[in-house]
């Protein structure tokens, strides 16, 4: 008998998103399951820090004041709670939730996922934890536990687990689970689905977006929508900009399944629905992600106001200035920011910033050192002289890397509500493949190629668009975009809505062009993925985040802005394929 549609929602898609989106996902309409992500990179350098000052703790502590409310709420309609607040103690969280469940009066069960810790095993690690699929909460929550806690699983695991119990799916149901595993990724960043950081924001009423849900059938199909009467909007445009962002290549690997992104198709299905369908699986690779994080050293930064006249001479003055200090120091960079307007009417408007940031293996060159010796210029330097912030000490910053371990060698256990523990068995892996297939891929050209293309290649010919008269414009009237992190790598993906500009952008967004647009990328690596089911090009900037976000190492250290940055630069767009002036884009 096919069981009714799983209605799982999501209340968190960071430490330190809205407090209160526990509660309204659980009174604004039906849910079956409700998920919170709590987990990044930067995340878990913050835990593994705390646990280095009290080993009882390592996990959200917010989640925990969240359910003083929720918990009674959950249980009152019958509402599962999945997350991976468990952090890096999900055994210490699970006992925490069991007694605040005594000390509120709700009888719930609670089970919890653990064995991703692989800290012991990395040299140095401050943490070292293996992206775990969704195998052990499927059978915690098959055991009857009301809540479930996880440490560092995959994302779209807090939604494929569930879906799989929901409807009692094998490893071997590869389209469904990828199905899943797709919702879950549209829903594991809360409110970036319901037109929260959307390119086309001034198109909806963003000023509080609701939190997403997916009514997920027991195909693996899916419709994303969000509950009655709550902000934002669920668009094929917001779901398409999430699909995108932090994903590399047409192949998606994870632990369960491997998505064919490729395959994805998003149709209208009503006001703020839409429903994704087409989803294939393959098998799983036979290795699991590990992110392991490190104390990198210590940096710190100062900002120099630069107002009126002869900016670059007053940058060179303090450079120099503190040259002989910095030439112990292990990495000095200077950046400046002309945000300087010519004859302005506000002397913030007339005002560059010069940033310097420095970092070393020890604090003593990089804090009183420096910043005794930046603060005596107040009355020696160029004239106007002031920093954004007094400069303070030190800090320390992490490092973040990743590596591959064969996944019959991480201890995946379920610790059902009773105590027991479970072993998961590893889904039967995919054959080895090469490593351009394993990041991007896709469907073979005649050729044998894949329809991805290298740093330099041309773009590939396809229906081109028609040739017409163009303008020069930025490529944001036009195409979306979303941008993030994986590690020191950064992803861009790029969309449009319509036939003839995925023709145009497909045939005229090259590498070299990309670059171009974007000069911080030329001399990295730099692959581009074409996803033409979405209108869609991905593109991956390998290094360009050196360490990784906790390391600080450009001015947007996790990209987020990068794909806003293309959208702001000038080409020749063809105008025919141009909104009307009216057109608030997609």
């Amino acid at each position: 008998m096919n069981r009714r549609p799983l209605r799982i929602g999501n209340a968190s898609g960071f430490y330190g998103d809205r407090f209160s989106a526990l509660r309204e996902m659980l009174t604004g309409g039906p849910l079956d399951v409700l998920t919170g992500d709590y987990l990044a990179e930067l995340t878990l350098l913050i835990l593994g820090r705390d646990r280095l000052k009290n080993p009882d703790l390592g996990y959200a502590k917010t989640f925990l004041r969240q359910l003083e409310e929720g918990l009674g709420l959950a249980h009152e309609r019958g509402v599962r709670i999945v997350t991976n607040a468990g952090g890096l103690h999900p055994a210490g969280l699970a006992d925490a939730v069991r007694k605040l469940a005594a000390t509120v009066g709700v009888p719930v069960s609670v089970a919890h996922v653990e064995g991703d810790d692989l800290t012991a095993r990395q040299d140095g690690a401050l943490t070292a934890n293996a992206y775990l699929g969704g195998a052990g909460i499927t059978a915690c929550l098959r055991a009857g536990a009301d809540v479930v806690v996880t440490g560092r699983v995959t994302d779209a695991a807090l939604v494929s687990g569930p879906a799989a119990w929901w409807f009692d799916w094998t490893p071997e149901d590869h389209d469904r689970l990828a199905g899943a595993v797709v919702a879950g990724h549209v829903l594991e960043c809360g409110t970036q689905a319901t037109g929260g950081n959307y390119s086309f924001f001034t198109a909806h009423d963003v000023q509080r977006p609701g939190f997403p849900l997916a009514e997920i059938s027991e195909d693996g199909s899916a419709v994303i929508t969000k509950h009655p009467g709550t902000g934002g909007a669920v668009t094929t445009g917001t779901v398409t900009a999430q699909l995108l962002y932090e994903t590399q290549g047409i192949r998606y690997p994870g632990p369960d399944v491997t998505v064919r992104l490729d395959t994805v198709r998003l149709t209208g299905d009503g006001v703020d629905r839409v429903r994704v369908t087409g989803t294939r699986g393959e098998r799983p690779p036979a290795t699991l992600k590990v992110g392991v994080t490190r104390l990198g050293g210590w940096r710190n930064e100062v900002v120099f106001v630069l107002t009126g006249l002869d900016i670059e001479a007053k940058a060179q003055l303090v450079r120099s200035q503190l040259a002989e200090t910095l030439e112990g120091v292990a990495d000095a960079v200077w950046t400046l920011a002309r945000t300087d307007h010519t004859d302005a009417d506000t002397e913030e408007a007339a005002s560059a910033l010069l940033r310097l940031v420095v970092r070393d293996p020890s604090p003593d060159p990089v804090g009183r050192a420096l910043t005794s010796t930046a603060v005596e210029l107040a009355l020696g330097s160029y004239p106007g002289f002031h920093v954004t912030a007094p400069p303070g000490p030190a800090q320390p910053y992490g490092v973040f890397s990743s590596v591959f371990v064969p996944a019959d060698q991480v201890p995946h256990t379920a610790v059902l509500p009773d105590g027991t523990r479970m072993p998961m068995t590893v889904p039967v892996p995919a054959p080895p493949v090469s490593e351009a297939r394993r990041s991007g891929g896709g469907a073979p050209t005649a050729d044998g190629r894949g329809p991805s293309e290298e740093a330099g290649a041309a773009a590939p010919a396809g229906c081109r668009a028609e040739s017409r008269e163009t303008v020069r414009a930025p490529l944001g009237v036009l195409a979306g975009a979303r941008s993030g992190d994986k590690g020191g790598d950064a992803n861009v993906g790029v969309w449009v809505r319509s036939d003839p500009a995925w023709d145009w952008l497909r045939d005229t967004l090259t590498v070299d062009r990309f670059r171009a647009l974007l000069p911080e990328t030329r001399g990295l690596a730099v692959h581009r993925h074409e996803l033409p089911g979405l209108r869609a090009l991905n593109f991956t900037v390998t290094g360009i985040l050196g360490d990784g976000v906790a390391s600080g190492h450009r001015f947007d250290p996790q990209a987020k802005a990068l794909g806003e940055w293309l959208r702001a630069r000038h080409l020749d767009i063809p105008v025919h394929l141009l909104p009307p002036p009216e057109g608030t884009g997609p």
